[in-house]
């Protein structure tokens, strides 16, 4: 099929580092012994954390420019040094679920906390699955939930289970200690349902870009059997186990891709706005889930056009890559669409849900009530100001779209949830005077969102 059209005057933009990469690159770097080079890492709040809780465990980072970074690992693995090591992951939910595990293949003692409502967040599950591996998570407070002081001699390896009903990032930093265990780990998935599966994957080509492959075995006809990690697109507890043998994370050159989660809003601004946005930088095929928003607009009628440029298959960006969003000419239409694999995305496909014509509904992201703010209610509330209707589910939200009052100024609060701001900013587009009571806290994952959606808006302005 030929791709639509793109018009002279279609807004550019670059697509920030992406997030997810850059806490996976920063740790797999930071467990190679000897010397790595990063390049086009996200310089945000939450990667300057890990970086820092990293450097508490025996890392060196050396900033070489924007975004550019050498990094001296650690000899073996984390090592409090006899003292309690101090990792504050202030307000990161990654950086607090991937450390879990990495501390606890270490020495020593380390206490992990937070800021805002990290204390909030549970972390109950790694726990309990690290206790058969002789770790043991210290509560200070609300059992289950940070802070907390992770105590352990290291990972005697064997067999683990971990359950992802609320976060994949158990599992994910289980996988990244794995290698650091005395013998061979075997860690299976258990539970009733796992969410956020493309994040795992993540894990798995961090692991194999710093040369430690990982077998992902599925069960089939009653026995596990080894496959591609490729071939699998989603977890089945019960059903999928993977296996790690001891060994050493080897330094190496790596180039960070772009986000697909914070270029969503760009791409979204193409399909709700008049005029098309094209996004450079971002890998046409990524292994992040967050890629899914195209799949999303497509089937709410918008029309994406690919450019593709030069491929690094180094585990690097495949740089020149870029897509165009065009809104569509009869305008976007309502979904229902299952988002248990993207939760990130929800912000951005609920305001873009009321420009549609048409009921949206958004299934499978109960767990997004544990993010920095509860995201289902914020949302709810928050969409409503404008006189769409947003109704709660258990595990998600039905969106009824009405015509914006142009001009109409809203305050929106965004509960220092940084995708509360940007996920809403599209409401811009519809003529709504968009103001934010924090737009600052973007810069937890995005700190130059208001200057790069400044060219969305002057495009629309020019329209």
């Amino acid at each position: 099929m030929m791709p639509p059209p793109v018009s002279a005057a279609h807004i550019e933009v670059e697509a920030p580092a992406s997030k997810s990469m850059s806490h996976r690159a920063l740790i797999g770097a930071a467990l190679a012994p000897g010397e790595s080079r990063l390049s086009g890492v996200l310089e945000s709040q939450d990667t300057e954390r890990t970086m820092a809780c990293l450097t508490a465990c025996g890392a060196r980072f050396t900033r070489a420019g924007a975004g550019e970074y050498a990094v001296t690992g650690m000899a073996h693995g984390p090592d409090s040094k006899g003292a309690v090591a101090d990792l504050n992951v202030g307000e990161s939910g990654t950086t607090c679920r991937l450390l879990a595990g990495v501390a606890a293949a270490g020495r020593g003692r380390f206490r992990l906390h937070g800021e805002g409502r990290m204390h909030e967040r549970p972390l109950g599950e790694p726990a309990r699955a690290l206790a058969s591996q002789g770790v043991r998570f210290a509560w200070e407070g609300r059992p289950g939930y940070p802070p907390v002081v992770i105590e352990t001699t290291g990972l005697p390896g064997g067999e683990i289970d971990v359950r992802l009903e609320e976060s994949s990032q158990y599992l994910s930093g289980i996988l990244l200690a794995a290698p650091l265990a005395k013998s061979a780990l075997t860690i299976a998935i258990s539970g009733d349902k796992a969410v956020s599966w493309p994040y795992v994957s993540l894990t798995l080509q961090t692991m194999r870009d710093f040369g430690l492959p990982v077998v992902v075995e599925i069960l089939k006809d009653g026995r596990f059997t080894a496959v591609e990690q490729e071939s699998v697109s989603r977890a089945e507890p019960g059903r999928l186990r993977f296996l790690v043998e001891p060994g050493a994370y080897q330094p190496r050159s790596l180039c960070v891709e772009g986000d697909w989660s914070n270029a969503s809003y760009f791409l979204a601004a193409g399909a709700v706005g008049n005029r098309p946005v094209t996004v450079r930088g971002l890998s046409r095929d990524s292994l992040q889930g967050d890629r899914a928003i195209l799949d999303i607009l497509a089937r709410m009628g918008a029309r994406i056009a690919w450019a593709s440029g030069s491929h690094d298959h180094g585990g690097g960006k495949t740089g020149g890559d870029e897509v165009t969003v065009l809104a569509p000419k009869g305008g976007l239409r309502g979904v229902e669409v299952d988002m248990g694999a993207c939760p990130d995305l929800v912000p951005t496909v609920a305001v873009a849900a009321c420009f549609a014509s048409g009921p949206t509904t958004i299934r499978n992201v109960a767990h997004l009530r544990i993010k920095e703010s509860d995201r289902l209610e914020a949302l709810a509330e928050e969409i409503a100001k404008t006189g769409c209707g947003a109704r709660m589910l258990d595990d998600g939200l039905v969106i009824t779209p009405v015509a914006f009052q142009k001009g109409r100024r809203i305050v929106f609060d965004t509960r220092g949830d940084h995708r509360m701001v940007m996920g809403p900013a599209l409401f811009a587009l519809g003529g709504i005077d968009a103001r934010f009571d924090n737009p600052a806290c973007v810069a937890k994952s995005f700190p130059d969102f208001w200057e790069r959606w400044k060219a969305v808006l002057a495009g629309a302005e020019q329209a």
